[in-house]
């Protein structure tokens, strides 16, 4: 095929890959590929050069916390009810029941960047209420935390708990951002 360039995944596109591509398993009769490890690129150091007098560096500032553009808040009352009575469609649905930690947060960002390319607004996400003996589940815990971090902020607007039908405090609606331009 001539005259199409082949694109570079970024750093973050091959950590997901490799997330996912660890969970998979070969076609009966085929072998495994290997995955090579991305190897670290360490800055090389800087030579220290002497000097005659020495200079007396004030302490640095310490950092500033930088102003978090986007945050999730929770669902407004009007449109809770109208996810929850149905007048709202839920436009796509993730189930995380049984995954670890590591597969669920790459099918969870994978499935919000989907639904935000793909213009949906509402979506279900149901990551389940833990184990019987009363403890609440991981997923539970982590994914509201998850949606609250870097990656996730640009695709979530907000969130809340889902009423009982929609699965209730196993589940979770997100309103995903809009695109820009939209």
């Amino acid at each position: 095929m001539t005259g199409r360039r082949e694109r570079k995944l970024s750093d973050d596109e091959r950590v997901l890959w490799n997330v996912i591509a660890r969970t998979t398993m070969p076609l009966k009769g085929k072998r495994a590929v290997e995955i090579p490890e991305v190897p670290k690129v360490e800055a090389p150091k800087a030579e220290v050069m002497p000097t005659k007098i020495a200079v007396e560096q004030p302490a640095p500032a310490p950092a500033k916390q930088p102003k978090r553009q986007y945050v999730a808040h929770t669902l407004d009352e009007p449109t809770r009810d109208k996810l929850s009575k149905g007048r709202l469609p839920i436009e796509g649905r993730v189930d995380l029941h049984g995954m670890t930690q590591d597969e669920a947060y790459s099918l969870l960002l994978t499935f919000l960047s989907r639904a935000h390319a793909g213009g949906l607004r509402y979506v279900l996400v149901i990551t389940g209420k833990g184990n019987s003996k009363g403890g609440d589940g991981v997923l539970r815990r982590m994914v509201p935390a998850w949606l609250d971090t870097a990656p996730f902020r640009m695709l979530v607007s907000s969130l809340d708990h889902a009423e009982r039908h929609h699965g209730g405090s196993g589940a979770i609606y997100v309103r995903v951002r809009r695109r820009l331009g939209t």
